[in-house]
């Protein structure tokens, strides 16, 4: 792992990064310069770990390019998949709520960049301004509700339906012609993401393939009207489609 200067981003200064971040909507000008000031960019490989469980939770990220896995690992030494991070999104950041340490692992599930900050200076931003604190507490709500609405696709959607909702999210929903999908990630990720085993992913998507009639090559997936996979997908959700929830669970 190692850091970059931060101005080579894109163009793109970090006080610039950190100021679109909606946690950090209506935060003073003080509190921009100074986690901007004391960023850093990182790089990491595949597989590195950004940090662990039960680690102190000294830095919170976002995500500047690539893929991270976010997971906890079960008494069998096996992972258990909560979430996928990409560019945009903040990883480790309610910590701070969490006596300090960090409650599950996160690790580059490709090469990955991410911009780290003094978890320090965010519990103090909480702390002292009110915008911030009340951008926190939106954040925790929209993830609470994210959580509920997983609960219930694995409650009452099948496999299939899943992987349809999963490939949905990553869709224009409001597109009418044929769709060329590359997956985001390897496709033994997306299963645990999924709450699947492999071989149920493998047997799921062939009974997504028969009743949608979509086609996939490698890791590219062509979707032939998003329609049919909606209302195949959907009919075992309580939401409505187009769904603004889609597209805000990865």
């Amino acid at each position: 792992m190692g850091n970059i200067d931060v101005k080579t981003m894109a163009g793109e200064s970090s006080a610039e990064m950190i100021a679109r971040q909606p946690l950090f909507k209506g935060a003073s000008e003080d509190t921009i310069g100074k986690l901007s000031a004391a960023g850093q960019v990182l790089k990491l490989d595949k597989g590195e770990a950004l940090f662990m469980q039960e680690d102190p939770a000294e830095w919170f990220y976002i995500m500047l390019s690539g893929w991270v896995k976010l997971f906890r690992e079960t008494m069998d030494g096996a992972e258990a998949v909560i979430d996928m991070a990409t560019r945009g999104e903040l990883v480790g950041e309610t910590a701070i709520f969490e006596d300090g340490m960090h409650s599950y692992c996160a690790a580059a599930a490709e090469k990955v960049e991410v911009l780290r900050l003094p978890s320090s200076l965010l519990k103090k931003a909480v702390n002292d301004e009110q915008p911030v604190a009340l951008s926190m507490l939106s954040s925790m709500s929209r993830h609470r509700k994210r959580q509920s609405r997983e609960i219930e696709s694995l409650t009452l959607q099948n496999a299939s339906q899943r992987i349809g909702c999963f490939l949905l999210r990553h869709c224009n929903q409001l597109e009418e012609d044929q769709i060329d999908l590359q997956l985001p990630y390897d496709k033994s990720l997306i299963a645990a993401r999924l709450g699947m085993k492999s071989e149920t992913f493998s047997r799921a998507l062939n009974k997504l393939r028969q009743e949608t009639n979509i086609e996939v090559k490698g890791s590219m997936v062509q979707i032939p009207s998003i329609d049919v996979i909606s209302t195949y997908s959907c009919s075992a959700c309580s939401n409505e489609f187009p769904c603004s929830d889609l597209q805000a669970m990865e």
